[in-house]
């Protein structure tokens, strides 16, 4: 099996890298989450006009590979541009589920004129899950939304938000909701990105497709949830791979007792440790993006993916400080903001230990090796 990009991949990924190295440094980025927004619009605009807040519209000519390539060298300058949450996850929803209609927003997203957001977790949400308890109550032909969905990335800023309710008759339907409509509390979170708690409160709604016949959009979002996981692990190797890199120039200057600290053969061998967690997690992340690239979109891959990538970001995020000393966890030095990104990355749509209970879930789906 060939694992290499392709020449048009490989173009997407050193034109993104190019983009956000140009754009982004440890100061540069500080100031940049310290602002109202968080990110920038100009950097924005810039992602649009190479298109890439329009990967996976159209699966024919780019798909989860070429989103997994863009999101690892975000992932590299750790970029805080919500990428997945404003633009490709819920235009994905759109483009495959939208009506005609619906779908002609997508050219305003890709544009960078029209922000969007999956509000779709609940408080108490501890692993995926396509329920709710937020409710869709019909009005002839007509609908309203009330709930509290929490938290819902890139919800501080969202034109419009994709959110999922229940139906009366039973199952999850998706609606489209403008921005106007609901009640918002934006938050900073702890890894500089920013979310929001979007309150509902018969707020009008429209049904995601077909408005006469709305079903239960379950389905469509496990596969939502699926695709948002593979995008999350491959930003996380990328963060991966710069905490690593940072942590082993680090030993290669920093000296001790008058040689650099790479002399030490204990410290070389975590470092070892440490490219082996990557390489875990590169290979898994691939793994999840190839199998939905190939229309095998299985919460069971996805489960395997987090579970090895949360576990291998956790191992280079500790010794990544832990081999910097104090200077690690300064707010000027930007290992830290890796190790608190690769956290938040961990603990996004399910922890290790929620994934892991999941695979346990499945065990018995399996036949048991005899030796």
């Amino acid at each position: 099996m060939d694992f290499q990009l392709s020449d048009e991949q490989a173009l997407l990924r050193d034109t993104t890298r190019d983009l956000l190295s140009r754009t982004y440094d440890p100061e540069s980025r500080n100031k940049i989450i310290e602002t109202d927004l968080g990110w920038s619009r100009d950097v924005w605009g810039q992602l649009a006009d190479t298109g890439i807040l329009s990967l996976g519209f159209e699966p024919d000519e780019a798909g989860q590979i070429e989103i997994m390539v863009v999101l690892t060298e975000i992932g590299r300058r750790l970029a805080p541009e919500p990428v997945v949450h404003a633009a490709l996850a819920p235009g994905a929803l759109i483009a495959e589920h939208g009506s005609d209609a619906q779908k002609q927003l997508l050219d305003e997203v890709a544009a960078g004129q029209r922000l969007l957001a999956f509000a779709h977790l609940e408080t108490g949400h501890r692993k995926p899950t396509p329920e709710v308890t937020t409710r869709a109550v019909r009005h002839g032909d007509s609908w309203t939304l009330s709930g509290t969905k929490n938290p819902v990335l890139a919800g501080d800023c969202a034109d419009a938000l994709v959110v999922s309710a229940a139906l009366p008759d039973g199952g999850t339907g998706l609606f489209l909701v403008e921005g106007e409509a609901v009640n918002r509390r934006p938050y900073p979170t702890f890894d500089g990105q920013r979310g929001a708690q979007i309150d509902l409160d018969s707020a009008p709604a429209e049904p995601l497709g077909d408005a006469v016949d709305v079903r239960d959009a379950s389905p469509a979002i496990r596969d939502a949830i699926v695709r948002i996981q593979s995008a999350l692990c491959a930003e996380a190797v990328g963060a991966m791979e710069e905490a690593l890199r940072l942590t082993t120039d680090y030993l290669k200057t920093r000296k001790q007792f008058g040689v650099t600290l790479n002399k030490f053969q204990a410290l070389t061998q975590r470092a070892a440790d440490m490219y082996v967690s990557l390489e875990l997690a590169r290979s898994m992340s691939l793994y999840a993006a190839m199998s939905i690239a190939d229309g095998n979109l299985d919460p069971v891959i996805a489960s395997r993916a987090k579970l090895q990538v949360g576990r291998s970001g956790r191992h280079i995020a500790q010794e990544s400080i832990q081999m910097h000393g104090g200077i690690g966890m300064t707010a000027e030095y930007p290992v830290g903001h890796y190790a608190a990104r690769l956290t938040a990355i961990e603990h996004t749509l399910g922890s290790s230990q929620d994934h892991l209970r999941v695979l346990a879930d499945h065990v018995a789906d399996y036949d048991l090796a005899r030796l």
